[in-house]
C-alpha cells in the first residue's frame, strides 16, 4: 500500500515538473516572440519623449549654434519632383554632366563630376549631405556654417552690409544674412559655374542667386527653405523641399579632406577596374 502510494506521489511530481517545463517553454517562445514588437515600441515611445522633450526644452531661436544633421526625402538635391524646366544653355550641360555618383538612371562610372577630381563641392550642394553633419557658430558680425564634408566652410555676414552688386565668381559665393523675426534670412551671390548644384549634374551659372531661410523651431529642429533663382538656367525659381536639421550636441566634426594624390589612386585601383567590363 505504502509503495503503491509513493509510485503514485512519483507521477503526480513528473507531471508537475512535465508541466513547468513546457510553461517555461511556452513563455520563452512568447518572449523572443513579443520582443522585436516590444523593442519597436519602446524605440517609438523614445523617439517620440524626445521629440516632445525637445518642444519644451528652452531655447533661444536666434541661436543655431551647434552640430547639426541634415534630414529630408528629397537626398542630395534641392527637391526630386519640382525641378524647373531648364532653359537650352542649361539642357545642353545638363546632358552632357555624366555623375559618378547619385541617381542609379543617372550615373556613368568614371563620370565627369568635378568633385571627384577633388574640385570643392560649392554651394548650395554640399549643403544636402545626411550623411555628413555640419557645425553653426554665431558671432556678433557673421554666422560661419562649417561643412564636415570636404571640410569646408561658408561665412553668412550679419553686419548690415550690402550684397556686392559685382562680385568676383567664387566657389561658395558672398552670403549676406539678417533676421526678420525669428527668421535668419540669407541671399547668396557671387558664384563661378564650375560647379553643380546636386549629384544629379543640374547645371547653374554665374548669375545664381541662393536664398535661404532658417528658422529654430524648437530646441533640436531648424528648419531650412532654399529657394534657387538663375533666370540663365532655368525657366523659374527653383524651390525647394523644406530641409530638416537635427542637433547633435556629443558629435565633433572630424577632418575630411579631399587629396589629388588619393582620389587619383582610389581612381586607378577601384573605379577604373569597377568600370571597365570583364576580358578587356
Amino acid at each position: 500500500m505504502n509503495y503503491a502510494l509513493g509510485e503514485s506521489s512519483s507521477d503526480e511530481r513528473g507531471l508537475k515538473m512535465r508541466s513547468g517545463l513546457f510553461g517555461l517553454v511556452l513563455a520563452l517562445v512568447a518572449t523572443l516572440f513579443f520582443m522585436p514588437t516590444a523593442s519597436a515600441q519602446t524605440g517609438q515611445q523614445t523617439a517620440a519623449a524626445k521629440a516632445a522633450a525637445a518642444k519644451t526644452q528652452p531655447f533661444d531661436p536666434h541661436d543655431l549654434s551647434g552640430v547639426w544633421w541634415r534630414r529630408g526625402k528629397s537626398g542630395s538635391t534641392l527637391s526630386r519632383n519640382d525641378v524647373p524646366p531648364m532653359t537650352p544653355w542649361a539642357q545642353a550641360k545638363y546632358s552632357a554632366n555624366k555623375p559618378g555618383i547619385g541617381r542609379a538612371d543617372r550615373v556613368v562610372p568614371l563620370g565627369n563630376d568635378p568633385m571627384m577630381a577633388c574640385d570643392p563641392v560649392g554651394f548650395p550642394r554640399i549643403s544636402f549631405y545626411d550623411a555628413y553633419p555640419s557645425e553653426i557658430i554665431q558671432v556678433p558680425s557673421r554666422v560661419l556654417v562649417f561643412f564636415d564634408y570636404f571640410y569646408a566652410h561658408r561665412t553668412i555676414w550679419t553686419d548690415g552690409r550690402e550684397l556686392p552688386k559685382d562680385p568676383d565668381p567664387t566657389w561658395y559665393g558672398v552670403s549676406v544674412g539678417k533676421w526678420e523675426g525669428d527668421t535668419l534670412v540669407v541671399e547668396t551671390v557671387g558664384f563661378n559655374d564650375r560647379t553643380w548644384i546636386d549629384d544629379d549634374g543640374h547645371p547653374h551659372s554665374e548669375d545664381m542667386r541662393v536664398e535661404e531661410r532658417y528658422r529654430r523651431v524648437d530646441h533640436d529642429t531648424i528648419e531650412l527653405n532654399m529657394t534657387i533663382i538663375d533666370p540663365k538656367a532655368y525657366t523659374k525659381p527653383w524651390v525647394g523641399e523644406t530641409k530638416t536639421w537635427k542637433l547633435d550636441p556629443k558629435m565633433e566634426l572630424r577632418e575630411d579632406v579631399c587629396v589629388p594624390s588619393d582620389e587619383a589612386k582610389y581612381k586607378e585601383e577601384m573605379r577604373v577596374p569597377a568600370a571597365t567590363p570583364a576580358g578587356k
